[in-house]
């Protein structure tokens, strides 16, 4: 090798380690680092408009198909997972984490197909998963070694995502879950999690740093090994380990590194809030902060994105929007918001394929209309294959999905709330919600009716189909006063025309016999 190409590797090796070593500087702008700055931000209307949108949950961790939080389970010694795990794959100190992420190869993924896949479906925003709690990224991560381009696949899974929406032309946002790693990965120290690069030498990760992945570097934090099933850590608080500031700051540098380089138009964050809220404020007002200056000009004031987070306080909804996982408010919000949930596990499990687990079509749309009534949105998770690919049933669900969407998606696209959300025993009843959300599995009935606005037209949505004949809507009583003008038509969408009758005691409307889907009939009803 001659003396010039030398030299001009350790030069460019160099870089690559200063470049890295460099914190990603904040983007300046109308935004400030505080939170009244912040709470400038309001929700775009094209997300308003959007009202449903796929996420894949989909990395590492389902390579195993054996579900959700695997990483964290698959450490602690009796558990189903730690089982499967060990008859599997063998033990976790020999075989780990950091093993099942070079394992994945998502071999046979095709982000084009799927992502039309799911626009045909009906959804009009699209999320990927960016690193989970396993703190793996999926994209070229300058910033975390440990990535999908270096390991594993061996491609940069953000980025197939991202072109195959923009082809599209869908939105796409990216979900970041990794500033728990410091606490969720904790079970990895009975194994293989407290390694060090040194201890590579030979071995296939030679030359990366198993704690730049499993961060575990630190003490237990308080009674971690009965935080298995519950989450006693889940918080900055209860005991836990805080995180240093090398790890926040890390953390920081990668987020800010995936704005800089993929411009997504949503940021979903799996956190109370902002990412180490409780411990650390800085780090959620540095991300917003530079989010929000990154999609403002002079033309757009108000930045076209949107970030998520969980278990917000009044003054949180301000600056950033309400996600409820797995559950549905159970009165309209003044603020929007969203709901995500998944067909089955968060991570692919072949036992709820097996055992016929996965959330119906019908289930979703009946979701889907009443958080949209509500004034919010569904992000749906359809779990992916090891592979890269849907099974059978999770393909039969979208089918019935779109079966549903394409006759009756006008009440839904671009809808506002009405005067009143609904009507039926369900309207009236109580259902809090558990921390995050958690309190899905309303069984709608044909009593139950859910009501959209767009223009002059109120869409209302019978959650069941009632019997033939004629079925009242008592929202439009004149007791109830919601109704601002004169009943002038009723279409039944995918039907045509309907009789009705309005007086004071209500709608009456005529239901025919032929149903033309199975899930829930939509009347649109024109205002005078």
């Amino acid at each position: 090798m001659n003396n010039n190409l030398l030299l001009s590797l350790i030069v460019a090796a160099q870089f690559v380690t200063s470049a890295q070593a460099t914190d990603v500087k904040i983007k300046k702008g109308p935004f400030k680092a505080d939170w009244e700055s912040l709470s400038e931000w309001t929700c775009p209307e094209w997300f308003k408009d959007a009202k449903f949108g796929i996420w894949a949950h989909w990395g590492p961790q389902c390579h195993a198909e054996d579900g959700d939080w695997y990483a964290r389970f698959m450490y602690y010694e009796g558990s189903g997972q730690y089982n499967w795990h060990v008859s599997h794959y063998g033990n976790p100190a020999e075989f780990g984490m950091k093993e099942l992420c070079n394992d994945w190869k998502a071999q046979n993924w095709d982000p084009e197909e799927l992502v039309n896949l799911y626009k045909s479906v009906g959804a009009r925003y699209f999320m990927a998963l960016g690193n989970h709690h396993d703190n793996f990224d999926l994209w070229d991560s300058p910033y975390q070694e440990w990535n999908s381009v270096n390991m594993g696949p061996k491609k940069d899974i953000v980025k197939g995502w991202s072109d195959a929406c923009k082809k599209a032309g869908l939105p796409m946002g990216v979900s970041i879950h990794a500033s728990h790693a410091w606490t969720w990965m904790e079970p990895s120290q009975r194994y293989d999690g407290n390694l060090t690069k040194d201890d590579g030498k030979g071995k296939w990760w030679e030359g990366y740093d198993p704690q730049e992945l499993y961060a575990q570097n630190h003490e237990h934090s308080k009674n971690w090994e009965n935080s298995g099933t519950i989450h006693s850590q889940w918080d900055w608080g209860n005991g836990a380990s805080l995180p240093s500031e090398q790890y926040k700051r890390k953390f920081q540098n990668r987020v800010l590194e995936l704005v800089n380089d993929y411009s997504p138009a949503m940021l979903y964050f799996d956190d109370t809030a902002m990412p180490f809220y409780g411990c650390d404020d800085e780090i959620g007002k540095n991300i917003l902060t530079h989010y929000y200056n990154k999609n403002v000009s002079r033309k757009v004031k108000n930045p076209q994105v949107v970030v998520m987070g969980k278990q917000l306080t009044p003054d949180q909804k301000k600056y950033m929007m309400w996600d409820v996982e797995r559950g549905i408010p159970d009165r309209m919000q003044k603020d929007y918001w969203q709901t995500c949930t998944c067909i089955g596990s968060w991570h692919y499990e072949q036992s709820v394929y097996k055992n016929n687990y996965y959330k119906s079509g019908a289930t979703v749309i009946r979701m889907l209309v009443d958080i949209v009534s509500k004034n919010g949105n569904l992000l749906l998770s359809v779990p992916i294959k090891s592979d890269g690919t849907l099974d059978d049933k999770e393909m039969k669900v979208l089918s019935d999905i779109k079966a549903w969407m394409d006759i009756n998606g006008e009440s839904i696209y671009g809808t506002r709330t009405w005067e009143t959300f609904g009507e039926g025993p369900l309207a009236d009843a109580v259902n809090p919600m558990n921390a995050q959300g958690f309190n899905e599995g309303q069984r709608y009935s044909s009593r139950d009716v859910r009501y959209v606005k767009k223009n002059n037209t109120i869409y209302a949505t019978v959650m069941a189909w009632p019997e033939t004949g004629d079925f009242m809507m008592r929202s439009f009583s004149k007791s109830a006063n919601y109704c601002k003008g004169k009943v002038t038509s009723v279409r039944l969408l995918g039907y045509g025309d309907v009789s009705f009758k309005h007086n004071d005691e209500g709608l009456t409307v005529n239901v025919p016999s032929t149903h033309p889907n199975e899930i829930a009939p939509v009347f649109a009803i024109t205002i005078k």
